[in-house]
């Protein structure tokens, strides 16, 4: 679809690109990190979300909400809870209330406490050693630097699917249990925890199952219609006018349909314009969303990859040549092992163990990348099938190749 132009010398092809009109007129509206100023479709959920946190602002210290937030991906449970961080942190400075909103992405610390609140504390001492406290005593710590600056912090923990794979009970146990041993004193820490399924649940105990299923935000799939008006309103901010017809915008929301994903809509809106500009187009055309689409598989899009360390990739890529080659819809754990133990030495990589390996298959599992399921009639023994829901092994396979580095 991208042609090359032989008559543009070389070192001109950049500062030729550079110069050519474009049909954006502001592309932050279609960032994934941009934070719209109201959320269509989910006003009922931010409105509850502020009367489930109102004794935190009228009774400061008195309580501690713990919410839960669900649903599936690009159903806006971090852009629901970060305008609801945004607003809540606006109304306490405006009633002198020292209150602080921190949204955590967990997959981005590893899913380990101990990182998640050494970077809290950070916010309030930059100096704060790295070493030589265990994640409970950093929870202590964390309390007493409230106290001591009498202030009130509500933490988000962001894709806590993944804590809950690396850590289990213990760290969601401590943090909604932590200020029941201090009695008589304020308490400041209030927490919302998001996970994509509520049967991750299941690996909690039951007190802390308890506790979070208390108040639980649901976010269903948008419908193909509330698609298409949350992508008329980043297309009237983003594009010059009368460059995507309304027809365009109902393609892209028909594609983005099935799993009901605003992220994935607006990153095709974002990257059919990207193939328009290259072309000098003056609008956006249905071809250049079809491009989009077979440029964009979820599993590599940025906010899904960029946590991805090199081990994590090359257990990837070794699945995926594993599936593209049998054709099969699971690998067995032993195959994919294999598999990646020769995409190591291909990338002159030491090998993990298959403790440190199983590790990555649930951190891959908890984020959606990868599904797993228990060895059905016809595999040896039991095992564990490992498979690709969100791509073709093909596709994944290339991405990976593409960017992956050898060591020299």
């Amino acid at each position: 679809m991208i042609q090359k132009n032989s008559l543009i010398p070389p070192g001109e092809i950049v500062r030729e690109a550079l110069s050519r009109p474009t049909i954006f007129k502001n592309e932050e509206p279609l960032s994934l990190e941009w934070l719209p100023s109201r959320l269509p479709h989910r006003e009922t959920q931010l409105r509850f979300l502020a009367e489930l946190f109102r004794s935190v602002i009228d009774r400061p210290g008195t309580t501690s909400p713990k919410i839960l937030v669900t649903g599936d991906i690009g159903t806006g449970k971090t852009v629901l809870t970060q305008r609801f961080g945004t607003d809540i942190t606006r109304t306490a400075k405006t009633l002198k209330l020292n209150l602080q909103y921190i949204h955590i992405n967990c997959r981005e610390f590893r899913g380990s406490l101990f990182m998640i609140l050494k970077r809290v504390l950070q916010n309030f001492t930059p100096q704060f050693p790295q070493r030589g406290f265990s994640s409970e005593e950093l929870l202590h710590i964390l309390l007493d630097q409230l106290e001591s600056k009498n202030l009130h912090i509500i933490l988000t923990l962001d894709e806590a699917d993944v804590l809950i794979k690396a850590e289990g009970s213990t760290s969601l146990y401590n943090l909604t249990r932590i200020q029941e041993e201090r009695p008589g004193r304020p308490v400041r820490l209030s927490l919302i925890v998001i996970i994509r399924e509520l049967r991750n649940l299941d690996d909690l105990d039951r007190s802390t199952q308890s506790t979070l299923q208390r108040n639980v935000i649901r976010l269903d799939r948008y419908t193909i219609s509330q698609l298409e008006s949350i992508l008329r309103e980043r297309v009237e901010l983003a594009f010059k006018e009368g460059t995507i017809s309304e027809e365009v915008v109902e393609f892209i929301a028909d594609m983005a349909a099935p799993a009901g994903d605003a992220r994935y809509a607006i990153e095709l809106v974002w990257r059919a314009g990207k193939y328009a500009d290259t072309e000098t187009s003056r609008e956006v055309k249905a071809e250049h969303v079809r491009a989009a689409a077979q440029s964009v598989y979820p599993v590599m899009r940025t906010d899904y990859a960029q946590h991805l360390n090199q081990h994590e990739k090359l257990l990837l890529l070794g699945l995926a040549r594993t599936l593209e080659r049998t054709q099969e819809t699971y690998a067995s754990m032993g195959e994919t092992e294999i598999a990646y133990k020769m995409a190591c030495e291909e990338y002159k990589e030491p090998y993990r163990a298959h403790t440190q390996v199983w590790k990555y298959v649930q951190t891959l599992s908890a984020t959606g990348i990868i599904s797993t399921q228990p060895s059905t009639a016809g595999f040896r023994g039991k095992t564990t099938l490992l498979g690709l829901p969100t791509a073709p092994a093909s596709a994944i396979r290339r991405w990976l190749e593409s960017s992956l580095v050898r060591r020299p």
